[in-house]
């Protein structure tokens, strides 16, 4: 068991040298990095929360949150591999569940929300469902028991209420999904956004506003022959 959790550990310190390019060695990624602080004591955290020790967990989750400001409920369940980059701000709650290789940068939240049975009753599942390698950008809000798709890209400040397929982009609020890209493509992006997305509802607005102006351009030519 202890070396299970060693070995976790060791690709969550792994994960960050592998994706934030200022961290260059295991001992600068343990030094200065608060995203692997709050990640390791959560996996002690959750330890202890397994164990019953609930109200220590929850205790020491807090101290977490004091020290690196990112809160993550003891409860949660978190793959390997998993970076929070910066991490000011995030919020994981108790029944989220993270798959592996999962990147999430600051102002992130996996809420809850109050669902409810066909009685009338409050289900346990109020959180997100996150796949494997999917990038979540900063702001973004991830709300529900909604379930995330292995290799999704959130845009920064987008707002997901709804499920999400494997491999595409989502933006905006209330989230929308880009054009879908090769599932071969598995390049890293960070903080999700990648040039050569296009976005359908921008590129709608625009052919409108071309719609619009030829218009006007019509409507002036008609007035100047009166």
């Amino acid at each position: 068991m202890k070396r299970k959790n060693k070995s976790l550990i060791l690709e969550d310190l792994d994960s960050v040298i592998a994706r934030d390019p200022a961290t260059g060695t295991r001992l600068q990624a343990l030094l200065f990095s608060s995203g692997f602080h709050a990640i390791a004591l959560y996996r002690l955290n959750h330890w202890l929360w397994g164990k019953n020790w609930k109200l220590t967990a929850r205790f020491l989750s807090q101290v977490t949150r004091f020290l690196t400001g990112i809160e993550i409920h003891p409860g949660a369940k978190i793959g390997s591999g998993f970076f929070i980059d910066h991490g000011m701000g995030v919020v994981i709650g108790e029944t989220s569940e993270i798959g592996n290789n999962v990147t999430m940068y600051h102002d992130v939240t996996l809420g809850g929300t109050m669902v409810f049975d066909k009685n009338g009753k409050v289900m346990n599942k109020r959180h997100p469902t996150i796949g494997n390698n999917v990038i979540i950008g900063s702001g973004a809000q991830v709300l529900g028991p909604i379930k995330i798709g292995n290799d999704v890209k959130i845009g920064s400040n987008a707002v997901v209420v709804k499920n999400v397929a494997a491999g595409v982009t989502v933006v905006g609020v209330p989230a929308h999904e880009t054009v879908k890209k090769s599932s071969t493509d598995k390049k890293f992006c960070a903080y999700a956004v990648d040039k050569n997305q296009t976005d359908p509802v921008d590129e709608d607005i625009k052919k409108l506003q071309i719609r619009i102006k030829q218009l006007q351009e019509e409507i002036n030519l008609l007035k100047s022959k009166k």
